[in-house]
């Protein structure tokens, strides 16, 4: 099989001896690989042959461990998008001190991962959602969750700001889920944009994005928890 497909049991192009490597370490550097080809060639034009190349392997041995280019995309966007998560997962959770010192740790463990892996952010931020379905299903679900948590954040920093109560709505009065919803949105929309913004301007780091953003919201969510609301003149 070796000789008609040009890998070896552990497959390793060419006729040199075969190297095991275990399956989960085979899938990493295809996935590693077509992160890099679907950043920059996007989905239609990225090429299995390069994908095959950059990940040292043939490219029948990619088909036979990820299937095709659709399994492919959509394998790479779940993994990116559950590391991204699980970053800031890890960043928050159990995480002690006041809500702005917790938003302020999400934030900048969310930057620096869009720093630290741009073509991943280029994946989940752009060739994923412009595609179509059912890889915008895949980048979407991982925005809700991203939104979930923040929201959470947000309710959970009204909560104690208004001694158990919610976030002040109009005339004082606490609001449900749905603005805390919609402030969680404006603040993840906001993020999304400033890292793409910010991985594209040389000079710019992580934690100078996560600083503008805390400047620029949690001012305006400050105000919020202490019922002061900006009204038309």
């Amino acid at each position: 099989m070796g000789g008609v497909w040009g890998f070896g049991v552990g497959g390793v192009v060419g006729g040199g001896k075969a190297r095991r490597l275990p399956r989960v370490v085979r899938e990493r550097q295809m996935l590693d690989a077509a992160v890099r080809s679907f950043a920059r060639h996007g989905y239609q034009a990225a090429s299995m042959d390069e994908i095959a190349e950059l990940a040292g392997v043939s490219k029948p041995l990619v088909y036979l461990y990820l299937n095709s280019k659709e399994e492919l995309f959509t394998a790479v966007i779940r993994r990116e998008a559950q590391a991204l998560l699980g970053v800031v997962a890890e960043a928050v959770v159990g995480r002690g001190g006041p809500p702005d010192e917790r938003l302020w740790a999400g934030l900048l463990a969310f930057f620096s991962y869009a720093a630290e892996h741009p073509d991943a952010w280029t994946v989940l931020s752009v060739r994923a959602r412009t595609q179509g379905e059912p890889f915008a299903g895949e980048a979407a679900r991982m925005r809700d969750e991203i939104t979930a948590f923040v929201a959470g954040l947000i309710g959970e920093a009204a909560r104690e700001a208004r001694g158990g109560g919610g976030v002040a709505g109009r005339g004082g009065a606490a609001v449900g889920g749905r603005e805390v919803e919609a402030l969680a949105q404006a603040l993840v929309g906001s993020a999304e944009s400033l890292a793409s913004w910010a991985n594209a301007t040389p000079g710019v780091t992580a934690k100078e994005a996560a600083a503008t953003l805390m400047d620029f919201a949690w001012s305006g969510l400050g105000n919020l928890m202490k019922s002061e609301r900006w009204s038309p003149r």
